[in-house]
C-alpha cells in the first residue's frame, strides 16, 4: 500500500507533491477517511440486503455492523498509515485498539446527540444535518486519534521500555 501511495504522489506536479509531504498525516486521514465511509455504506447494504424480515431489525443490524467493520477498517489503516503507530507488545496494542473503539464510541454518541438536539428537538433539516455532522464528527475523529489514541510518546522513561 505505500508503495502504491509514493508512486501515486510521483505522479503528481513538484508543487502537488510538496503540498502533499507537508500535510501527509492530513492527506491520508482523508483517503483512509473516504474509503472507511465507503466500507460503512457497502457493509449496511449488504446486511439490509441479506437480513431478511422485519425492516427495524435490518436497519439496527446493518448500522451496527456497518459501526464495526468500519471502524475496524479505520483502526488498522490509520495505525498504519496515516499515524504509523507501532506497538511492540500485544497488550498495548490492545490498549490502542479499545483507545482507538472507545474515542470512535465518543463520536457516535456526539453523533446521535446531534442528531436528537437538531433534528428531534429542533425540527432541523436531516438532510443538512447529516452532512454537517459529517465534517464536525470527521474532525473530531481525527482530533481523539491525534491526541489520545495514536499520540507519540514524549515520555523518555518509557522510550526505552
Amino acid at each position: 500500500m505505500e508503495a502504491l501511495i509514493k508512486w501515486f504522489v510521483s505522479l503528481l506536479p513538484k508543487k502537488l507533491q510538496d503540498i502533499y509531504y507537508k500535510y501527509e498525516e492530513k492527506w491520508l486521514y482523508l483517503v483512509f477517511g473516504a474509503l472507511t465511509t465507503l466500507v460503512s455504506i457497502v457493509t449496511k447494504l449488504i446486511i439490509f440486503h441479506a437480513v431478511p424480515g422485519n425492516p427495524k431489525w435490518e436497519n439496527t443490524c446493518g448500522v451496527v455492523v456497518s459501526w464495526i467493520c468500519a471502524v475496524t477498517f479505520a483502526f488498522f489503516t490509520n495505525k498504519k498509515y496515516v499515524f504509523k503507530n507501532e506497538t511492540k507488545t500485544w497488550p498495548e496494542f490492545f490498549r490502542v485498539m479499545a483507545s482507538f473503539f472507545g474515542a470512535r464510541l465518543a463520536t457516535l454518541v456526539m453523533e446521535w446527540l446531534i442528531f436528537f438536539i437538531c433534528c428531534d428537538i429542533c425540527d432541523m433539516n436531516q438532510t443538512v444535518i447529516t452532512f454537517a455532522s459529517q465534517v464536525f464528527i470527521f474532525i473530531a475523529n481525527y482530533v481523539l486519534s491525534k491526541l489520545f489514541v495514536f499520540r507519540k510518546n514524549t515520555d523518555p522513561k518509557k522510550e526505552g521500555s
